[in-house]
């Protein structure tokens, strides 16, 4: 089981239906000219695994409409969160020894409603689309740098994931 910090756990995080990810909510701070958006504090309980410092954190752009499917880190783990536009983004354990193996899950991330930070753990495969009129923009902090060997990827349409865009 993943090492979180309990106390916090159970205040702020919210357990999405697969072993190891996570949804935090995350703070809007009103500001003159345009709002502060949190994504990581050092308190975080999703930090812990990021422990010994980060791989590389990046920006995916997603145009309206569009599907980035499938994908899935053997090793790496991810905090995705999306200050900009909305994404609907699908999770599917196919861990052998996972507990929660064969789950999916769906949930929609952006603002301004659903302005979270999600864990997505080595072994999950994840695929996203772009929802609305406007392009999306992921923030990705990953715990290591890119491999291209490190991950694998599936079509958008295929006979593993019980789930199409």
């Amino acid at each position: 089981m993943d090492k979180l910090n309990t106390a916090t756990q159970q205040d702020t995080l919210g357990d999405i239906g697969i072993r190891g990810a996570y949804v935090e909510p995350l703070k809007i701070i009103a500001a003159p000219g345009g709002p502060v958006l949190r994504m990581l504090r050092k308190d975080s309980p999703l930090l812990p695994k990021f422990a010994d410092g980060f791989g590389e954190i990046y920006f995916s752009e997603i145009e309206t409409g569009q599907i980035k499917a499938w994908k899935m880190h053997k090793e790496q783990n991810q905090l995705f969160t999306v200050p900009v536009g909305r994404i609907k983004i699908a999770l599917y354990d196919a861990r052998g020894a996972s507990f929660t193996l064969g789950s999916l899950v769906v949930m929609e991330l952006g603002r301004p409603d659903n302005y979270k930070l999600l864990r997505i753990p080595a072994g999950v495969w994840y695929g996203f689309q772009a929802m609305g009129d406007t392009p999306a923009l992921i923030c990705n902090l990953a715990d290591m740098v890119h491999d291209p060997g490190e991950c694998q990827r599936l079509p958008p349409k295929n006979d593993v994931i019980p789930f199409e865009f």
